[in-house]
């Protein structure tokens, strides 16, 4: 039987949420397998992300660049986004409309796949930056690597991708899509020394 789209995005989301709601203050300036981007600025994505769907919508402006969207309290920042996000795609008929945005037209459907694979991704490199297990949806992972290879076929990879890793015959369904989408997971990316703590 078919998941319930939005569902599968209430649950990725909630993953994520736990995760943000984990991070210690002398972690908020520590690094993340994102490349040039700390614990902060990996959560400002993913609010800034909400919000730039919310945009797309029709919900809310557009967030602008630069702007402090995080506030004193980003798990609340955080978790308000992703309320009205979960609100705007359960809105009848949206998973069926075309959506112009800053990568092109997709429908509904598609952006809210977008919007899972993106979370379920940077939710594991946060998982990583903290040092602690990511409890993410491996049935909605799978569906994500589906979807991406989909989006990025041989030879397919725009500048915000790195080229797809190798990964271990065990390895999990969220490792299998990170691995896609670029991250190393064999060997285990780590806080480097030093840094541990956010400094």
């Amino acid at each position: 039987m078919a998941s319930d789209p939005i569902e599968d995005l209430e649950r990725a989301s909630a993953a994520v949420l736990d995760l943000i709601a984990a991070v210690r203050p002398d972690q908020w300036a520590a690094p993340t397998p994102c490349t040039d981007w700390s614990v902060r600025d990996l959560v400002d994505h993913l609010v800034g992300s909400n919000l730039m769907f919310l945009a797309i919508f029709g919900e809310t402006p557009m967030p602008e660049h630069g702007t402090d969207i995080l506030g004193a309290d980003p798990v609340a920042a955080y978790a308000a986004s992703a309320t009205a996000l979960e609100a705007a795609f359960a809105r009848p008929g949206i998973l069926d409309e075309v959506y112009q945005g800053p990568l092109g037209d997709a429908t509904g459907a598609d952006r809210l796949q977008f919007r899972l694979t993106d979370l379920l991704a940077h939710g594991w490199d946060l998982s990583r930056a903290l040092g602690i297990a990511a409890r993410l949806p491996e049935d909605l992972a799978e569906t994500a690597l589906v979807f991406s290879r989909r989006q990025l076929p041989d030879g397919s990879r725009p500048g915000r991708f790195a080229e797809a890793q190798p990964v271990p015959e065990n390895a999990t369904a969220v490792e299998r899509l990170v691995a896609f989408l670029g991250r190393p997971v064999s060997p285990p990316w780590s806080v480097p020394e030093g840094v541990r703590n956010g400094r």
